[in-house]
């Protein structure tokens, strides 16, 4: 999962072209989404280990637009982060279109995300992300594009800026028998491409220390 987005300077303005008005946003379905969240929850507790949340007073309240970007460490990352949120907010994840193969597409799909191209600039899942935005909803990216990833892509703070929708950092590490979410403070889309990623990958480093 991944957002892939790589504007061909992090310095280029946050334009895209315009929204078509006949294409609806993804539809989440609540009790599909609930139903994922619990079961890809089941790996987590057979290991004996368990998952602690910081950072909750950070989420802006439901129904305003929110582009929540996190460190990429494992598969379960994404069902980590959408159960750390509160009720209200359904996280409607970038997922690598490799995944939308027909029965598992077809769950990430009524669970309310949406396919992205990593190999290139995928207008279409901009464009998707921003009608999710628009209907005042919260999209998840990994703007490290790949797990283990280092350098943080411009996407997400382009969609941010279309969006005009604040960007909620959320660090993911894992300590013994432990998970740990750590949402910090949101941080405006305004500033700059550049400006704004930079500040992302910093509070993203050191959320991801649960020390620190």
């Amino acid at each position: 999962m991944s957002d892939a987005m790589r504007p061909e300077s992090p310095q280029a303005p946050p334009t895209t072209p315009a929204l078509p008005a006949d294409v609806p946003a993804p539809v989440v379905n609540p009790l599909m989404y609930r139903f994922v969240v619990a079961v890809t929850y089941l790996p987590v507790l057979l290991s004996g280990m368990r998952l602690d949340v910081e950072g909750q007073e950070h989420m802006p309240p439901p129904g305003t637009p929110l582009v929540v970007a996190s460190n990429h460490v494992s598969g379960l990352d994404p069902f980590l982060v959408a159960r750390a949120l509160p009720p209200g907010r359904h996280l409607q994840f970038m997922a690598k279109k490799e995944l939308f193969l027909p029965l598992i597409g077809w769950i990430i799909r009524t669970g309310g995300s949406f396919p992205v191209d990593r190999s290139g600039n995928d207008v279409g899942a901009v464009r998707t992300a921003l009608r999710i935005l628009k209907n005042q909803g919260t999209v998840g990216i990994f703007p490290e594009g790949t797990r283990g990833g280092h350098e943080l892509q411009g996407g997400v703070a382009l969609i941010a800026a279309k969006g005009r929708a604040p960007i909620l950092p959320a660090g993911i590490s894992r300590q013994g028998r432990r998970w740990l979410v750590r949402f910090g403070p949101a941080i405006s889309p305004r500033g700059g491409i550049k400006a704004v990623t930079a500040e992302l990958g910093s509070e993203l480093e050191r959320l991801a220390q649960p020390g620190a």
